[in-house]
């Protein structure tokens, strides 16, 4: 019954395409009646939920489709193609789209971690990806039912806000996504340390060695774990997220040769030959092909 509650108060107040903001910070409302095909995107920290239709992204050639039965968790950014196949005027998609604040996430992942009896997180073995989904499961529901009823109140959005929204986040971080969020954010996020500085390095030369040292790890470790929670080989990772973001930057108007050197590319003959054999077309057929409005990936 909360997810209908949800639902119901999405269509309230969304009754057109676009992204609404719900005036909690980093917390969107967002309905698309149109198929989009999924486009290189780049998933900052972020919460998704689905209440209707269903949304697909490709990770490494890997394909994941989520919709009411299973939320989505990217803790770390992620270098994805993203897309809404499925929508339409008569079965649109509406949910909602929560950023992870990397503070709050941290403290409440610390907090969990030091709290007696809480569920630590795993020593050994594979590291949690870096990309999960998770079933809707009450904690999460009815916490998120309560943040959105704030939208019906200024007052109350301002007061109580941000509370409502750690529930949410708590609620996360408890759930099936609990243990890639809390490596995320908690004790032993040297990945998401890592992969921080990729993002805020994209102009620049980024080498494996740079990537290990923030981290902490030799250079052969860190190749294994890296791989592990990413599912991708750090320079595959590196050279993703750069074509991503580029092709982004297009979308959004940036000329190609901007878009080169913006993510590090000192050769945009260079540039145009990755960005062909990532996209099956250069980067100036993309620009007249593509047209994915900003926030709906």
């Amino acid at each position: 019954m909360s997810k209908q509650q949800i639902k119901q108060l999405i269509e309230n107040r969304v009754g057109e395409d676009g992204v609404v903001e719900t005036g909690v910070k980093g917390v969107q409302l967002f309905r698309v009646t149109e198929p989009l095909r999924c486009a290189p995107a780049v998933y900052e920290p972020t919460v998704v939920a689905i209440v209707n239709g269903a949304k697909e992204a490709l990770l490494d050639g890997k394909r994941y489709v989520y919709d009411s039965s299973q939320y989505m968790c990217c803790p770390m950014s992620m270098p994805v193609e993203a897309g809404t196949p499925s929508a339409s005027p008569d079965n649109p998609l509406l949910g909602v789209m929560i950023a992870l604040d990397t503070r709050v996430m941290t403290e409440l992942a610390i907090e969990m971690e030091s709290a007696a009896g809480a569920i630590r997180p795993p020593r050994g073995g594979p590291l949690p990806q870096g990309f999960a989904l998770a079933r809707w499961d009450d904690a999460f529901t009815e916490a998120l039912l309560r943040l959105l009823r704030l939208g019906d109140s200024p007052a109350d959005t301002a007061v109580l806000g941000n509370g409502r929204l750690r529930e949410v986040y708590y609620a996360v971080l408890k759930g099936d996504a609990g243990d890639a969020a809390r490596r995320a954010f908690g004790v032993g996020n040297e990945i998401a340390r890592a992969i921080e500085y990729v993002s805020s390095s994209l102009g620049k030369s980024v080498t494996i060695e740079d990537m290990a040292t923030q981290a902490g790890m030799s250079r052969a470790v860190f190749h294994r774990k890296f791989k592990q929670a990413t599912t991708m080989s750090p320079i595959q990772f590196v050279k993703s997220m750069r074509l991503n973001s580029a092709a982004m930057k297009i979308v959004g108007g940036t000329t190609v040769n901007e878009a080169a050197m913006d993510v590090g590319y000192a050769s945009s003959s260079q540039f145009s030959r990755e960005f062909k054999r990532m996209y099956g077309q250069s980067p100036r057929q993309w620009s007249h092909s593509s047209q994915v409005p900003a926030g709906m990936v």
